[in-house]
């Protein structure tokens, strides 16, 4: 029998190849929790989160570098969708400054997503549940429907980990669904970190948080694993450098040329301009020389 097949912007890709890279459910052994499935208690829950979130992070200094200021869905010539990843340590702070912008974000199904997916509603982000052991290809679907008129993101190394790895994932989304990745190095003052896989940030209240945006990312259609796994590993490079910058930025108290202020901000158009063509994004290569530039080499001594 032939495999389903779901209709994209590019090309078609199997259920089967798109379960495999999409999200994965990745375990960690060892991580305590507290499992809360009863309605009202994720409802209440995920109302006091809500409100804490607001309170706590609306005490933040938040700075912001971007490389092209047009792949903030806020800004007036943002146009077409994008992919943002970030790694999910740092989710807390997208999830203040971005809420009403027109981004559906990619959650588990696993239990402990209940009370983020809530959260997230809340705070005027979509949802889409699903990865590739638990309602894969159900997900794969409401990704290409929602991607036709909305943003996406993705914390690449979520839900359960390894840290800072990023996962095929949004890679293999990017090129089948013909829209581009754009990469957020996030960065707090000294936060204090959770005992989680993730080592999950809180930031301190009243201190710094800082974002550097990567220039959107174009991925070919029709990649074979060799591709995809060169994009993988170039689009993690780039994430963990800006994450890195990012925190030190934060800790150092400095300026950057360029940089801006950010507030939490409704986008006034990418409820219409997500749906029109946008730029195709640059080849993953220039990103990689801009943001990891080669350094020269010193002339030899025999030289």
């Amino acid at each position: 029998m032939k495999s389903a097949r779901i209709g994209c912007r590019q090309h078609s890709l199997s259920v089967e190849d798109a379960a495999e890279y999409a999200a994965p459910e990745r375990h960690q052994e060892g991580i305590p929790s507290v499992k809360i499935t009863s309605p009202l208690a994720i409802g209440a829950s995920s109302l006091a989160a809500a409100a804490v979130i607001g309170r706590w992070m609306g005490t933040l200094d938040y700075r912001v570098d971007f490389s092209d200021p047009t792949v903030d869905p806020v800004h007036p010539d943002y146009r077409g969708a994008k992919i943002y990843v970030f790694w999910h340590e740092g989710i807390l702070l997208p999830l203040h400054l971005r809420g009403h912008s027109n981004i559906s974000m990619l959650l588990s199904r696993h239990w402990d997503a209940n009370i983020l997916e809530r959260v997230a509603r809340m705070m005027g982000f979509g949802t889409v549940r699903g990865s590739s052991f638990h309602g894969g290809s159900a997900a794969l679907r409401e990704l290409v429907s929602r991607a036709r008129s909305s943003n996406l993101t993705i914390t690449p190394d979520g839900p359960r980990g390894p840290r800072r790895r990023l996962a095929p994932g949004c890679v293999f989304l990017a090129g089948t669904l013909g829209i581009p990745i754009v990469a957020m190095g996030l960065g707090y003052d000294r936060p204090w970190r959770m005992k989680t896989w993730d080592r999950f940030a809180v930031p301190r209240p009243w201190s710094h948080a800082r974002a550097i945006i990567s220039r959107a990312i174009h991925v070919p259609p029709g990649l074979d694993r060799d591709g995809i796994e060169r994009h993988r590993v170039g689009i993690e490079r780039i994430l963990v450098r800006l994450s890195d910058d990012a925190e030190r930025w934060a800790g150092s108290g400095l300026s950057r040329g360029g940089d801006r202020a950010a507030r939490p901000e409704p986008s006034r158009v990418a409820a219409w301009a997500a749906a029109l063509p946008g730029p195709r994004g640059v080849p993953l290569e220039a990103e990689l020389e801009r943001v990891l530039p080669v350094e020269p080499r010193l002339p030899s001594a025999a030289a």
